[in-house]
């Protein structure tokens, strides 16, 4: 964000005296450290989303159909080398601790934001992206992070927190790029860049390190190889189905992502403006629903229902955007959306955690991020060519929707390999 394990309380051997560990002076402040981390890291990407496709259709000329194909090939560059480094990371972070690596990836990111922004060409744009892609490891160490500080049965709470946090940055995010984006479609990443140099400063004197000395992990070369990583963690019992239910919401999320402002200003007649306000809806909805629902739904339902259900909700929203004849209707739509995504995710993700020991959870945290890498590949790649060959001029498919009738069928399938999971599981994992 294994799966299926049993997990005896020597897997957590920390859990009942995280307090001890002299970097975290207590979890409360140790966990505001890291919510406010990620709220000013994630304000800086939302900042970035809705202004970098009108960049590529600048630069590109002005058609969208060719913006579409250009945002593909270039979100497979920044996700390829995501894929390849983000495991690495979340194996140093077991070995040197979270905060450094933190640091890394928030220094990469604002060397990302600032060569966008000075950008003469596309050729720069891409060095830039593969550059972020390298150090886009601030989520999978945020989440290690916080599993550090969390009980288990704390986990699905704090996690929605964390998702809590990135909606957060997000709804300014999107709305501060729209009114700079206006002004100058570079002036955006300028900020961000800044944004990125202030979150840096602020890790750099007031987090605290959440991994003790005595919890780290040697470094294995193995588990830095995305692929080795990958595959130990699918030896674990019942994990294969899930990998695969994980990787097929991601590529269609993923893939929505990409093409999304594209879409709405080929469909709708949408500009920076009004596709910033539906981002930064976007944002409101995971606030509301990873900060005060999450915790009480898996409470009621459990983690593996509240994750199988949230996925068939996603599939009907998906279908339904697809269908989508009026631009008001993105609004209602959105909130269907991100209720089934941002309840399943952070359920997901707690059943991900608690099958590993707390020097283990870079590994496993960084080796999802991997599966979600290979998404960035596949999904924004796919969709863009999806979109590009749909809104081609004289195109036999002029369906601009059908990228989300595909991610429909994709959360349908990733909702039907849960179900069929989730009473087998519940016998070795507790949710």
């Amino acid at each position: 964000m294994g799966y299926g394990l049993h997990l005896s309380a020597a897997d957590f051997r920390g859990a009942q005296g995280l307090t001890q560990t002299a970097a975290v002076p207590g979890r409360r402040v140790a966990k505001g450290f890291v919510l406010a981390t990620i709220v000013i890291n994630m304000l800086g990407v939302g900042l970035a989303w809705p202004v970098l496709p009108k960049i590529i259709q600048h630069m590109g000329g002005g058609d969208v159909s060719g913006a579409a194909f250009t945002y593909g090939v270039l979100a497979g560059g920044f996700a390829l080398a995501q894929f390849f480094f983000q495991p690495l990371t979340g194996v140093l972070s077991d070995r040197f601790g979270r905060k450094p690596i933190l640091l890394a990836a928030l220094a990469g990111a604002g060397a990302d934001f600032a060569l966008v922004a000075w950008a003469p060409s596309l050729i720069w744009v891409a060095a830039a992206r593969i550059l972020g892609g390298i150090f886009a490891s601030t989520n999978a160490t945020a989440n290690a992070y916080m599993a550090d500080i969390s009980e288990p049965e704390d986990r699905s709470r704090n996690f929605g927190l964390v998702g809590a946090a990135f909606g957060f940055g997000f709804i300014a995010g999107p709305l501060i790029g729209g009114v700079l984006g206006g002004i100058d479609l570079r002036l955006p990443f300028l900020f961000a860049a800044g944004l990125a140099a202030l979150n840096f400063t602020f890790g750099l004197f007031f987090l605290p390190e959440s991994l003790a000395p005595e919890d780290r992990k040697p470094f294995s070369p193995s588990n830095a190889n995305p692929f080795g990583a990958l595959a130990r963690l699918t030896r674990l019992p019942g994990l294969a189905p899930l990998m695969l239910s994980l990787f097929l919401v991601a590529v269609a999320q993923r893939g929505l992502e990409a093409t999304w402002v594209l879409f709405l200003d080929f469909r709708f007649g949408w500009g920076v403006r009004e596709a910033s306000f539906s981002l930064a809806f976007v944002g409101i909805m995971f606030v509301i629903v990873q900060g005060g629902l999450v915790g009480p739904v898996v409470a009621r339902f459990g983690e593996w229902r509240t994750v199988w259900a949230g996925f068939l909700l996603s599939a009907v929203s998906l279908a339904a955007y697809g269908l989508a004849t009026q631009g008001w209707m993105v609004f209602p739509l959105i909130a269907f959306h991100i209720l089934g995504d941002a309840l399943a995710l952070p359920a997901l993700t707690a059943i991900c955690s608690k099958a590993a020991p707390r020097n283990e959870q870079g590994l496993v945290q960084g080796t999802l991020g991997a599966v979600n890498s290979l998404a960035i590949v596949a999904g924004p790649f796919s969709a863009s060519m999806v979109l590009g060959f749909v809104t081609a001029s004289g195109t036999p498919l002029p369906v601009p929707g059908a990228w989300f009738m595909i991610s429909a069928v994709f959360f349908l399938a990733g909702a039907m390999i849960v179900r069929r999971k989730t009473p087998k599981l519940h016998k070795t994992v507790t949710s």
